[in-house]
């Protein structure tokens, strides 16, 4: 179980690492293919967009033809999307190799949930299993920028992709050795729902590129209205489809009525939408205010990787004697303490006062709050819906770091300074508040023992 638990996690590390590695190697790819700042917002809204669409679609694909079948194709696409994102020659090839690896991730990630439900017995080994492989994700997160700093100063920006390759071809090595093969019938092929995830993805690419559309080129401009009003036909569509008698729902109607499912969902949301969006802010405010280059801003993340590692050690014992409930609330609360500190310092100028106690603070909210979020979110979900729930737990996460990238980009201006930094920095702190109190709203102390399971193992 140990080596399958490796296989999953290096997989789940690429995928949050593709997610921030990108942006200290933002200003290098602009200058190398002649990119104006609205178009490089495509480099890292594309892999969000197309993440967030077909995540669902890819859920119940892994719960209905196999999850290590995809497993394995989502695998290879992403490397495919690596490897011509670090030869693109322009924008366009760019963006379409980015989206390639959205899709590939968005199809890794459920099947990666699946599997683990597969592998380890539900209790206190699952459990563990899953504060493992999210812990792994949040650390992805951090270390991405850190990584995509050296990289980029020492090699060269399309480094930043080519990395995946060799550790694809590893996870695949391993995963052919350890992980179950799993069965595919024609039945399952029948039972995908193809019209029905069609239209969903549909509406939920609409809904994504509509909230990239507004920080490019603001909330009524004919580009982004007219992507809202598609999302909305398709989402309709897809309503009215999926209620026929006839039909097999995409995401079966027993799902949206799991209150723990339900509120780990808006906790996703919110936690991309605050302290996921402090890779942005610090990446621009180094950069563009303090005049930090890729290798200076990415060895001033360390720190946050370090503690967001160290977040998820406390989470351990906590959860242990408290339950998962009251731990996420805390870790959204000094998450929210982190963000604040960092809008503080946005007026001093030396990493060590202005910077460094933010990062501190708020990456021990980060490591507390990201493995919880999938406990809670998966605890009371059937084995057989493992993978659309965990599906529909990051569609929401992404979706809302995109609707929080968008809100930021307004917030911060065409040339922000100390100010604007300040302003946003308070509403991520706002956002990381409620979700602490959506944890103590929605989650129940019957929805904790798993947490208090997993803190045990430890």
């Amino acid at each position: 179980m140990k080596a399958a638990l490796l296989a999953l996690s290096i997989a789940q590390f690429l995928v949050a690492l593709d997610y921030s590695i990108i942006y200290v190697a933002l200003p290098s790819i602009g200058s190398g293919l002649g990119l104006p700042p609205e178009r490089l917002q495509w480099v890292v809204s594309a892999y969000a967009v197309f993440f967030a669409s077909f995540l669902v679609v890819g859920g119940r694909a892994a719960d209905l033809t196999g999850p290590r079948r995809l497993f394995l194709g989502a695998l290879g696409l992403f490397g495919a999307g690596s490897l011509a994102a670090g030869l693109a020659g322009d924008q366009w090839l760019l963006v379409a190799s980015r989206a390639a690896q959205g899709i590939g991730a968005a199809a890794l990630t459920p099947a990666m949930l699946a599997l683990i439900g597969a592998a380890f017995p539900a209790g206190p080994v699952r459990s563990r299993a899953l504060a493992i492989w999210g812990a792994i994700g949040a650390v992805g997160l951090a270390a991405g920028v850190l990584i995509g700093g050296v990289l980029t100063a020492a090699l060269s920006w399309r480094w930043v992709f080519f990395v995946n390759v060799p550790l694809i071809l590893v996870t695949v090595a391993l995963a052919l050795r350890v992980l179950p093969a799993g069965e595919r019938t024609h039945a399952s092929v029948r039972r995908l729902n193809i019209p029905g995830a069609a239209l969903f993805t549909g509406a939920v690419l609409f809904l994504v590129a509509a909230l990239t559309q507004a920080a490019v080129d603001g909330w009524t401009s004919a580009s982004c209205l007219g992507c809202l009003a598609a999302a909305v036909a398709l989402g309709t569509a897809w309503t009215a489809y999926d209620r026929r008698p006839a039909a097999t729902a995409l995401i079966p109607p027993a799902l949206l009525r799991i209150r723990s499912l339900a509120g780990a969902s808006t906790m996703s949301a919110l936690y991309m939408a605050s302290v996921g969006a402090e890779f942005f802010l610090i990446t621009l405010f180094l950069q563009n205010v303090w005049g930090y280059g890729p290798l200076g801003a990415g060895i001033a993340f360390l720190p946050l990787a370090l503690s967001v590692v160290a977040g998820n050690l406390v989470t351990g014992r906590l959860a242990g004697s408290w339950g998962i409930r009251p731990t996420l609330a805390t870790g959204f609360a000094v998450g929210a303490a982190g963000l604040a500190l960092l809008g503080l310092g946005t007026s001093g100028s030396d990493y060590w006062t202005a910077v460094l106690p933010g990062l501190l603070v708020s990456g021990l909210g980060q490591g507390m709050a990201f493995a919880g979020m999938y406990i809670a979110g998966t605890k009371d979900v059937p084995d057989s819906d493992q993978g659309t729930a965990s599906a529909v737990l990051t569609t929401t996460q992404y979706t809302g770091g995109a609707m929080g990238l968008a809100v930021l980009v307004l917030v911060l201006g065409d040339a922000p300074g100390s100010g604007a930094f300040g302003r946003a920095y308070a509403l991520t702190a706002v956002l990381a508040l409620v979700a602490a109190a959506v944890a103590l709203r929605a989650l129940t102390p019957r929805a904790a023992s798993t947490g208090a399971d997993a803190g045990g193992e430890r």
